[in-house]
């Protein structure tokens, strides 16, 4: 069973907000999920988030990736 999700307001500047919904809509994620994403990428890369900690990011919809 999945863990539950936490919810918060983020304020952002809207040209941010912009720029984060391009990117999502180009990689078919939610503007959610790609600041989610965004976030445990730095999270790890920072050593703040050990991988082990946090789930496999679930299956993106579509076609899966060639092989």
């Amino acid at each position: 069973m999945a863990k539950p999700r936490k919810s918060f307001l983020l304020r952002v500047d809207p040209r941010v907000h912009d720029a984060l919904k391009r990117w999502a809509d180009a990689e078919f994620r939610s503007l959610n999920g790609q600041v989610e994403y965004l976030l445990r990428q730095v999270l790890v890369e920072k050593g703040r988030l050990n991988d082990a900690e946090i789930e496999a990011e679930p299956p993106r919809p579509g076609r899966p990736p060639a092989e």
